[in-house]
């Protein structure tokens, strides 16, 4: 198992269109993959759900835990990493 974590840095936060590319690019891999939003404490949902996603309300500057487990972890940890520190809306 992998964790990171990470400060959001769009200026939407990671709602509507971010999060569903997140959703989208964290349903590329077999791995499971969990999100939290250390802000604001919340619980760690499934990265792979739009509305569990959208629950946890990542707003900008807010930081989150990603948590990755399975085949590919590596993997989705760098695709994961990557989207959040290059994508905007």
């Amino acid at each position: 198992m992998i964790r990171e974590e990470h400060t959001i840095s769009f200026a939407v936060g990671l709602h509507a269109r971010p999060a569903g590319r997140f959703v989208k690019l964290a349903k590329g891999f077999e791995s499971t993959i969990r999100i939290r939003n250390l802000t604001r404490d919340s619980e760690a949902v499934d990265a792979k759900s739009l509305l569990k996603v959208m629950k946890i309300a990542c707003a900008r500057h807010h930081t989150v835990e990603l948590c990755f487990d399975g085949t590919d972890e590596a993997a989705a940890r760098d695709a994961i990493l990557q989207f959040l520190q290059t994508t905007g809306e």
